[in-house]
C-alpha cells in the first residue's frame, strides 16, 4: 500500500530533492511539504500523514520541538546531519534517519523499515521516549566540540585558517570560500556541510549561499521584499543579503 507522507525542511532545495526522490520510488504519496515548521504543524494535523520526513535543525522551531506539538504522531524519519549521540538514540528506538545529502539506498532502507512497521512486523517507536533519551544522553556527554580551524587547499599546499578570522563563508561559481580580512580562501566543503561542522553559537546561515560569523555583525538594515542587509565590522564594511525566510532566525540569534 502506498504510504502518505509529509515533508518538512527549511531548505527548499533539499525539500524538492527529497520530494523528487520519493516520487521516483512510486511507494509514497506526498500529502504536503513545508519549509516552515510552525506552519507545518497545523497542516500535518489536518492531513494526518502516515509518515513525516522531518529536518531537525530549523529556524524558529527544531524538529524535536515540532514533534511535541503533534498528537497523534505519525511515523518519523529524520533528515539530518545531527550529532552522533542523537543517532545512537534513534537506533535504540528504531526511529530511522537519513543523513544529508540523502542517497537512494538510504531512502530505500527507510521505506522498507516503514513498510515493516505499518505491516506490524516491526514495533512502532515511541517518540516521547526517544526525546527523553536524547535529552539524557546530551546531558551526560556535555556540549559537542567544534573545530578552531579549517583547511584551505591550493595545489599541494594546505593552509589552516582560524575560524575566528573568518567573517563569513560564501558559495560562488561552484566553489565555497572562507572570507577573511586578508583574502578569500577556497575550502573543500559546501555551505550545508559547513553549517553542520562549525559552532552554531558563532555561525548562522543567512542565505542558501552564505554562512555568517555573528561576531562580525555591525549593522542590520531592512531591505525590500522582506529581506535584510547585514553590514560587517571589517575594513571593507562588507554587506551581505539575508534571505527573507532567515531574517527572523538571525534577529533571534542577535537578540533584536
Amino acid at each position: 500500500m502506498v504510504m502518505k507522507a509529509f515533508l518538512v525542511d527549511d531548505e527548499a532545495l533539499a525539500l524538492k530533492r527529497l520530494q523528487r526522490m520519493l516520487a521516483v520510488t512510486g511507494r509514497v504519496e506526498i500529502a504536503g511539504t513545508s519549509t516552515d515548521p510552525v506552519e507545518a504543524v497545523e497542516a500535518i494535523l489536518k492531513t494526518k500523514p502516515d509518515v513525516l520526513f522531518l529536518d531537525i535543525e530549523m529556524p524558529g522551531m527544531t524538529g524535536f520541538q515540532m514533534l511535541s506539538k503533534l498528537d497523534p504522531q505519525p511515523l518519523i524519519v529524520f533528515t539530518t546531519a545531527y550529532d552522533q549521540y542523537a543517532l545512537e538514540a534513534f537506533g535504540v528506538n528504531s526511529v530511522d534517519y537519513l543523513l544529508k545529502p540523502i542517497e537512494a539506498p538510504q531512502l530505500a532502507r527507510a521505506l522498507d523499515k516503514l513498510d515493516r512497521m505499518r505491516g506490524g512486523m516491526e514495533a512502532r517507536p515511541e517518540i516521547r521516549e526517544l526525546l527523553e533519551r536524547i535529552t539524557a544522553l546530551a546531558a551526560g556527554r556535555g556540549s559537542p566540540t567544534y573545530p578552531d580551524r579549517i583547511a584551505s587547499r591550493s595545489g599541494e599546499r594546505v593552509e589552516l585558517i582560524e575560524l575566528a578570522r573568518v567573517t563569513h563563508f560564501f558559495a560562488r561559481d561552484k566553489l565555497t570560500y572562507a572570507a577573511t580580512a586578508a583574502k578569500n580562501h577556497v575550502v573543500d566543503h559546501t555551505i550545508q556541510e559547513l553549517e553542520q561542522k562549525v559552532d552554531p553559537r558563532k555561525f548562522v546561515r543567512i542565505h542558501r549561499a552564505i554562512l555568517l560569523n555573528l561576531d562580525y555583525v555591525h549593522e542590520l538594515h531592512t531591505w525590500f521584499a522582506g529581506r535584510m542587509i547585514v553590514r560587517l565590522k571589517d575594513e571593507k564594511h562588507t554587506e551581505l543579503t539575508v534571505s527573507r525566510d532567515r531574517v527572523r532566525a538571525l534577529k533571534e540569534r542577535l537578540g533584536v
